[in-house]
């Protein structure tokens, strides 16, 4: 089997998967659109962390933002935020059907720009930092955020804000995060893969493996990371407003800014599939949030041994992520195939 062979059967089993799973399990609907939030999670870290080398651990700032702007936009739209806010969940405000889903796609779309506004803000300045100094500074930057929407009252403050109810019948709702969250996730990966293959990546990729050297070739260094940065934040901005109507409360700490959960989930995923690969991050993802989601309803109190467990088993025996060691293992299907014509020779890179 070619390495070409084994990625479309990758996304053919994927897509398969998607489109049966809703009918397959219905009862799990919910808990397999947060895997698909896992998944995007994992890749869009993974641009900055795997791929330019720049581990971020702040890129939660951009699914909560995407959140609120979520949430401002949709009930701003009917009624005065600060007063539906300031009433502490006594007010009901009855969506209609058009408003309801005229809300929400105006919703997505502010949480992916607001988020990609305030990459472009930060990013310069934050992206000017390098290794150690660069991580604990998106995660102070994270905290800082979370503590300044927490004592926003416009929004909620600590109190958070609830997201218009689902105007369509019990569990229609749940079909529809899982698409939305579905398309979220087959879009980055896509995104990503074209992206990978231009110039773009090659100069994120340099970036990567020596950025002092990359700048002296000519390369715009701080042009090409917050760019990288920046659709990173825009994808998470989206997931983050899908995420927030899909959970129906918005609190800063523990919803939309949770650093010690997702914050850290998106990191670990990446490093346990294999950073710096266009499916590693996939699999971490998916291996990820099965065995959570499985030690979560079986051995309850034992989750984060096991989640844990897994870590350290990474951090031991792969090093370079699950499918970092199967292309040591398999080079020639999972590394890097050469063809040679009889007038060229091509390189085609497994991902």
């Amino acid at each position: 089997m070619s390495a070409r062979t084994l990625d479309f059967s990758v996304y053919a089993v994927l897509i398969a998967f998607a489109l049966a799973a809703p009918f397959v399990f219905p009862n799990y609907t919910s808990q397999v659109a947060v895997m698909w939030l896992m998944v995007l999670m994992a890749v869009t870290w993974d641009m900055t962390g795997g791929q330019m080398g720049y581990n971020s651990l702040g890129n939660v700032i951009f699914f909560g933002l995407g959140m609120y702007a979520s949430a401002v936009v949709q009930i701003g739209l009917v009624y005065d935020v600060a007063e539906y806010t300031s009433a502490f969940g006594a007010i009901v405000v009855d969506f209609n059907d058009t408003q309801y889903f005229t809300g929400l796609v105006l919703g997505i779309v502010a949480g992916g720009v607001v988020s990609t506004i305030f990459a472009i803000i930060v990013g310069p300045f934050m992206l000017g930092l390098r290794g150690p100094y660069f991580a604990i500074g998106t995660l102070g930057l994270a905290v800082a955020v979370a503590e300044l929407v927490s004592g926003w009252e416009y929004v909620g403050g600590g109190g958070g804000i609830s997201m218009p109810v689902y105007p369509g019948i019990a569990g229609e709702g749940s079909l529809v995060w899982y698409i939305l969250l579905g398309l979220l996730a087959l879009s980055a990966h896509l995104f990503c893969r074209w992206l990978y293959s231009t110039q773009f990546g090659l100069a994120i990729n340099a970036i990567r493996d020596d950025e002092d050297k990359a700048e002296a070739m000519g390369i715009q260094t701080t042009r090409y990371k917050v760019v990288t940065w920046v659709a990173s934040a825009f994808f998470m901005g989206m997931g983050g407003a899908v995420f927030g109507n899909m959970s129906g409360f918005i609190e800063p700490l523990e919803v939309a800014f949770p650093t010690t959960t997702f914050g850290i989930f998106m990191v670990a995923m990446a490093l346990v599939g294999g950073k710096g690969t266009l499916w590693g991050p996939v699999l971490g993802a998916i291996l990820f949030h099965v065995v959570k989601e499985w030690t979560w309803t079986y051995l309850l109190g034992w989750q984060w041994v096991a989640l844990g467990a897994i870590i350290i088993i990474n951090v031991v025996y792969f090093q370079q992520g699950i499918l970092g060691w199967a292309q040591d293992k398999w080079p020639r299907l999972f590394g890097v195939s050469v063809d040679r014509g009889p007038s060229e020779t091509s390189v085609e890179a497994a991902e």
